[in-house]
C-alpha cells in the first residue's frame, strides 16, 4: 500500500485550480498508488470551488481504487469541511 500526500496551500480557492488538478492527476498516474492524504494542515481559507475541486478529484480517484483523505485540517477549515458533510466523503484526520 502506497500512500501520496499533495499540500494543499494556505488560501485553497479557485486561483489554485490549475495547479491543484496537474498535481492529482500526477498522483493518479503514478503506478501503485492506493491512498493520497491531501495535507491540509496549512490551510486557513477554502471556498466553494475548493470544496468542487475535491469532490471532482475524489471521483477521479474511486474510479482508479485509490482512496483520498484529509489530514491535519484545523478550525475554520475543518469546520468548512464539517458543516459541507465532507466528513461522508473523505475520511478527515
Amino acid at each position: 500500500m502506497s500512500e501520496r500526500s499533495l499540500q494543499v496551500p494556505e488560501r485553497f480557492d479557485f486561483g489554485y485550480h490549475k495547479e491543484f488538478t496537474q498535481q492529482y492527476q500526477s498522483l493518479l498516474e503514478q503506478a501503485g498508488t492506493t491512498n493520497i492524504a491531501l495535507d491540509f494542515s496549512r490551510v486557513s481559507y477554502l471556498d466553494s470551488s475548493a470544496l468542487g475541486m475535491m469532490v471532482l478529484f475524489q471521483k477521479k480517484a474511486k474510479s482508479k481504487n485509490i482512496n483520498v483523505r484529509i489530514r491535519g485540517a484545523k478550525e475554520s477549515a475543518r469546520e468548512i469541511l464539517t458543516i459541507a458533510n465532507f466528513d461522508r466523503l473523505f475520511e478527515i484526520s
